[in-house]
């Protein structure tokens, strides 16, 4: 008999590298896309790889599918393979081929978003800088140069994913290919020569014979037999549909939170929100795939964000910026794939009849031929709870919120009502870098007309001069001043992001725009000395743009400089590109050592001071990040490795930094001696800055009575079929997992009754279970995961009968 099972399995194993060697038969049809034969429901997450490490991408990925995943999503960078003409870079993070194999290995299906634009808060949307020396292009439109370019390009990448056989037509993971973004927002302007485009654009892709689909996003005209697809946080509401009955509803962009930026709020979007609009879109639509932007977001590293976006990209998706989970929104959102795999069977075959069940409670019926049936309840009033009647059956509606019934019988999940565990991200300090003695620093030279090569009798522009080199570009005049000296008014207006200004090689002010208002003017009274003055002002960029029509009409920097009334616009004008600093990568071990460093404070402090210390390892696997929140503005590396731009000094309205704590991947590190160099651009503090490590320790639960059975425990999940089984109603329950190597030290919190409070804090409430600690740490202390009933029955005590009761735990793991 043993011998039967070792022969079946390696029959199993041959037919399933058969299979994958034959390669899978993608199609669609007007429910869903359709893999060798089967349609799929399919959730789906953007991860994109040069936003983290080749290191993290594995435990990324696992955690994406055990969030019930089985498409991962990601765009490809142009600008980051091809920084110039020809040259092209598929290293480390950008190893684009090697982030492919690896979602394959944990057997999940991949979404290619070529672009080549991609707009995605990336620098210059993606789109290398070399393309605005290209004569007679324009960007995104039927232009000759430009499609040859994109043309070559997007086939490049198609080529290479077809040498490495990842497309599922050849056994492969990649099931979908997007070419162009969101092209529908700027069509418009390019007036008679959008529409062109658009049609070859498809043509062109669909030319290359990846043996998938390819899908146009937010493009309601895309070309047979590209599917247009929906971007937004409502596509349930906001969706026209595809534009043709043969194609399936995509949603290939579900924000789950949105970018920030330098000086803006950010902006949380709740686990429930999330769960209601996807599945508003599976009833409402008929939508059969969701991809979850961003279901990782990762960090900013470098100067690769676009213009005043954050490093920090995403931080509130699923997955946060260091990879860790986000719960409730993790978890909430695997509960919502379980319930709708469950009812996958009449959604993707079945007949849909719309009920009305009230003024704005509506039923969305799925019956397929063999009896199957499924059920969405809504709920569109955001004000109140509601019971409706449906099959002569009484359901309790939460305020907007969907019931979903894959029997048309049994709720097994409600999109209002979080069962899952929430948790809180910790930060412990492990290295305070408050010694003078062990930084250094070393002040940048501001320059003047006579120390610049770079000449000009106007203003340069900004992007094209630097060409994404620096941030930074030097404008620098002589002002003669015949008189004694005496105060003048200095007015200038930039288009660049951030302006500071110095006379005779003194800082006298500064200005900033920001995300809504990109141009920034000074106006300040300045005292000049008889004789030539010299008067350099620096334009920095913080980030290129990446949305809107004609990119390649660029207008950064300088456009009006004053001195007491007279224009200097059209005077002769001296450049220097960048830092010195800069040029002498004075962030390496190589560059550093170069240098002339003093001991920190030895002279006053000035602005555009570099600072340098050495640090180790700190002892663990947890992420680590450096808190900048002493700091002022500029850049920061380890190792020689830039972790990107910091701005603590610009406030959002709340008077709060929008980023203080900036990741520094373990991957970047050494066990010893580890290099960290800031450049500081205005005046920061080092002494304040401290390495710290992050981890998600405390857990917490709050389930009332009313609340759903858990649609998966952690033993139902089913992996082969990537389903849960019906839950055995055993009833709510408060479920705390500990993160990996952790087990539950510590009860901080537990009462059933009428707790008061939420996972943040927590007082008891007129009724309580006196057994409730007693209860609580008896299960789940010195474990990594536990269960308790929401019931009487579970304390032996109903402290309030006939009051509606809830549980609260607060725990801390180890």
């Amino acid at each position: 008999m043993k011998v039967l099972w070792v022969l079946l399995y390696w029959f199993l194993l041959f037919l399933n590298a058969f299979g994958l060697a034959c390669g899978r038969n993608v199609t669609y049809d007007g429910r869903s896309l359709i893999i060798n034969g089967q349609r799929k429901m399919l959730f789906s997450g953007s991860i994109h790889y040069p936003r983290s490490t080749p290191e993290m991408w594995p435990s990324l990925i696992a955690k994406a599918k055990e969030g019930g995943l089985g498409v991962i999503q990601t765009y490809v960078f142009w600008n980051l393979h091809e920084p110039q003409h020809g040259q092209y870079d598929f290293s480390g993070r950008r190893d684009l081929v090697k982030f492919i194999k690896e979602i394959h290995a944990h057997g999940l299906y991949a979404c290619l978003r070529i672009g080549p634009f991609i707009e995605s808060e990336w620098s210059y949307g993606g789109l290398p800088l070399w393309l605005h020396d290209i004569p007679g292009i324009v960007y995104r439109s039927d232009n000759e140069p430009f499609k040859l370019h994109m043309k070559r390009f997007t086939k490049k990448i198609v080529d290479m994913m077809k040498s490495e056989k990842l497309y599922a037509s050849q056994g492969g993971p990649i099931i979908l290919s997007q070419i162009e973004n969101e092209y529908k927002n700027v069509e418009a302007a390019f007036h008679e020569k959008g529409p062109p485009y658009v049609r070859w654009a498809a043509k062109m892709a669909v030319g290359l014979q990846t043996g998938v689909p390819w899908i146009m996003c937010k493009q309601d005209d895309a070309p047979d037999p590209v599917i247009n697809t929906c971007n937004g946080m409502q596509c349930g509401q906001t969706f026209a549909g595809p534009n043709s009955p043969n194609k399936p509803s995509l949603w290939t962009e579900n924000w789950t939170s949105f970018y920030q930026t330098y000086g803006g709020e950010p902006y949380l979007r709740s686990a429930e929100d999330i769960a209601f609009h996807v599945a508003l879109f599976i009833a409402k639509k008929g939508g059969s795939y969701v991809n979850y932007y961003m279901y990782h977001g990762g960090t900013n590293f470098g100067r690769t964000a676009s213009e005043y976006v954050t490093t920090s990209y995403y931080d509130e998706a699923p997955l946060d910026e260091y990879g860790l989970i986000r719960q409730p929104k993790w978890g909430h959102l695997k509960e919502l794939h379980a319930a709708i795999k469950l009812s996958s069977k009449p959604l993707l075959s079945g007949a849909l009849t719309k009920l009305s069940l009230g003024g704005k409670q509506e039923a969305y019926i799925f019956k397929g031929n063999l009896g199957e049936c499924a059920a969405f309840l809504v709920n569109l009033d955001n004000k109140r709870d509601v019971k409706v009647l449906f099959q002569n059956v009484s359901y309790e509606l939460p305020r907007k919120s969907i019931s979903i019934l894959p029997d048309c019988k049994t709720p097994v999940f409600n999109t209002a009502k979080i069962s899952t565990q929430y948790n809180t991200r910790s930060v412990t300090s492990r290295r305070r870098f408050d010694s003078i003695d062990k930084w250094e620093e070393h002040k940048e030279v501001i320059p003047n007309i006579h120390k610049t090569s770079l000449r000009a009798n106007s203003f340069l522009e900004q992007i094209s001069t630097t060409n994404g080199t620096s941030d930074y570009l030097w404008y620098t005049f002589r002002f003669p001043n015949h008189d004694r000296t005496a105060q003048f008014v200095l007015n200038v207006h930039s288009n660049g992001h951030v302006l500071q200004a110095f006379v005779n090689g003194d800082f006298v002010g500064s200005a900033h725009g920001s995300h809504q208002n990109k141009s920034s003017s000074l106006e300040k009274n300045v005292t000049l000395r008889t004789g030539p003055n010299y008067i350099s002002l620096l334009s920095a960029m913080v980030g290129l743009p990446d949305a809107g029509a004609h990119l390649e009409r660029r207008g950064a920097g300088l456009r009006r400089v004053r001195v007491h009334g007279k224009d200097f616009s059209n005077h002769r004008w001296g450049y220097q590109v960048g830092l010195l600093g800069e040029r002498q990568q004075i962030y390496t071990d190589h560059g550093s050592s170069k240098i002339q460093w003093s001991r920190y404070g030895s002279s006053r402090h000035q602005r555009l001071t570099w600072y340098k210390t050495i640090f180790d390892e700190p002892p663990g696997n947890d992420p680590v990040a450096l808190n900048l929140g002493s700091m002022g503005k500029g850049e920061a590396w380890v190792n020689g490795q830039s972790i990107g731009r910091y701005w603590v000094s610009f406030l959002t309205s709340q008077g709060s930094p929008s980023q203080t704590r900036y990741n520094v991947p373990r991957s970047f590190l050494k066990p010893k001696e580890n290099l960290l160099v800031l450049l500081e651009e205005e005046i920061g503090d080092p002494l304040g800055i401290s390495l710290d490590t992050i981890s998600r320790t405390k857990v917490c639960g709050l389930v009332s009575e009313t609340h759903l059975s858990p649609v998966c425990s952690w033993t139902s999940y089913n992996q082969s079929e990537e389903i849960c089984q019906i839950n055995s109603g055993r009833g709510p329950q408060v479920q705390l997992q500990c993160p990996p190597n952790t087990t539950i030290s510590k009860i901080s919190f537990a009462s059933f009754g009428t707790p008061v409070g939420d996972c943040e804090s927590q007082i008891l409430g007129t009724c309580h279970s006196s057994n409730s600690s007693a209860i609580v740490e008896k299960e789940c202390l010195g474990k990594s995961e536990c269960s308790i009933i929401v019931a009487s029955h579970t304390f032996d005590d109903d402290p309030c009968p006939g009051i509606p009761k809830a549980l609260l735990v607060d725990a801390q793991c180890k």
